[in-house]
């Protein structure tokens, strides 16, 4: 996601979009906090950058890279967004190596705001990688605007976690309830012990006579042996249609003979399947 010229496009951005007077304050104190080396600097500006947008103007997105463009669109950002990763991108790539701890501190000193911002555009950050521990600190809030910020449209888990957090990640979406859909790269990051823990929490929520957001089942389609396959047949014995069409999707997918074999019983869902009807992507709308 991180080009070389992402600060420059982002420059261009504002330069399109704010006014001469708030693209030199933003330069000068981007400027002073390079030479200063202040992280005290660094945060107040960040904060106080806030001050300095006017929010109901929205950003003028055009002739960048497209992926870029097509992330910040994605993303609904906002001019004090593009503001505060501009500042951030400028600071680091002035030096890396000093900056970088500094830059990681700020889940330590931001606002829910502020720190949405950079959760959110982490991966637009020049050394994106460095700052993997600073995402899987962000899993343990309970406060949804910061949680989703990491775990929602944001493919910076799918790049930079491991499995363990990656599963973290993706068992808190679910107790959340937040909407795993919007959750990037979710068969290309599914795993083995996922998909077990996945069943384990199924059979609980089953024996509490609690509901399981059929989307929580979508990584385990290349995993269907033993309970996890006992656990399609229970789905497709539900009175939902939607868990119908969730284990439809997990058995069409999985390429196992037995899976297979148990899907030939509902040729109706194969049809959907099989015609794009109902994707992982459509599945909740199919009520």
């Amino acid at each position: 996601m991180q080009h070389l010229d992402t600060r420059v496009q982002l420059s261009e951005i504002l330069g399109d979009s704010v006014s001469e007077e708030t693209l030199t304050w933003i330069e000068n104190k981007s400027d002073l906090i390079i030479k200063s080396k202040s992280a005290k600097e660094l945060y107040l500006i960040y904060s106080l950058i806030a001050g300095k947008i006017d929010l109901a103007k929205k950003p003028i997105i055009r002739g960048i890279n497209q992926g870029l463009k097509d992330y910040l669109i994605a993303q609904n950002a906002d001019l004090l967004q593009i503001a505060r990763i501009y500042l951030l991108i400028r600071v680091l790539e002035s030096d890396k190596a000093y900056f970088s701890t500094k830059v990681a501190n700020l889940i330590q000193v931001a606002d829910t705001g502020e720190l949405e911002t950079f959760l959110k555009f982490l991966i637009l950050l020049p050394n994106a990688g460095d700052y993997n521990q600073v995402g899987v600190e962000a899993l343990r809030t309970n406060i949804d605007i910061i949680f989703d910020a990491i775990a929602l449209n944001n493919p910076y888990p799918s790049i930079y976690f491991n499995d363990q957090q990656w599963n973290q990640m993706y068992l808190k979406a679910a107790f959340m309830q937040r909407n795993l859909r919007d959750i990037v790269d979710v068969e290309k990051r599914a795993n083995g012990d996922l998909a077990r823990i996945i069943s384990d929490y199924a059979h609980e929520r089953w024996a509490a006579s609690r509901d399981i957001d059929p989307m929580f089942w979508r990584p385990v389609a290349g995993f269907l042996k033993g309970d996890l396959l006992q656990d399609m047949d229970h789905l497709f014995k539900s009175k939902d249609k939607i868990e119908n069409l969730a284990a439809a999707l997990c058995c069409y997918y999985s390429h196992d003979q037995e899976a297979t074999k148990l899907l030939d019983k509902y040729p109706d869902l194969i049809q959907k399947i099989a015609s794009k009807a109902v994707t992982w992507e459509n599945l909740k709308n199919k009520l």
